[in-house]
């Protein structure tokens, strides 16, 4: 049989993944229906504290040990401290790059940096997967503090 090799689409999806919740499981099913294999960013810890004005719950090693568990991520990647690592991205080579429903890049001006530093993967916004998907760690945090610290 002569089964000709296609080139396996490499996905690749970045983000904090703090208090792994459901929002998140939806967004990286999503994300894997995209291609092949799902490569995973997580957010450096000062990288949290820079953007979210807070430290992370649980560290960068234990959020990338968590997704390593999960069936639908093939690789796992902790990011650096200042942010994106256009090398980093540029040695995984990604064919997509899937945002997150809340990421506050705009797809275009994002394409426009990776092609900068020389990345031509396609740029996908992935929605919620329903009308308002309301699992956010900072509104799980929120319940949390209203439960157990009145």
């Amino acid at each position: 049989m002569n089964e000709e090799r296609r080139k396996k689409i490499r996905v690749l999806v970045g983000g904090v993944f703090d208090i792994l919740h459901v929002g998140h499981i939806h967004f990286l099913n999503q994300a894997k229906k995209l291609g092949d294999e799902l490569i995973v960013i997580v957010a450096h810890d000062e990288t949290v504290v820079r953007r979210k004005g807070r430290p992370p719950i649980n560290s960068m090693y234990e959020r990338a040990e968590l997704l390593k568990a999960l069936k639908m991520v093939d690789e796992v990647y902790i990011g650096e401290p200042n942010g994106i690592s256009f090398e980093l991205v540029k040695k995984i080579n990604p064919d997509v790059i899937a945002l997150g429903p809340d990421q506050d890049f705009k797809c275009e001006d994002f394409k426009k940096q990776l092609r900068q530093h020389g990345i031509n993967a396609e740029v996908i916004r992935v929605p919620y997967l329903y009308k308002s998907d309301i699992a956010k760690t900072s509104k799980i945090i929120e319940r949390i503090v209203e439960i157990f610290c009145e």
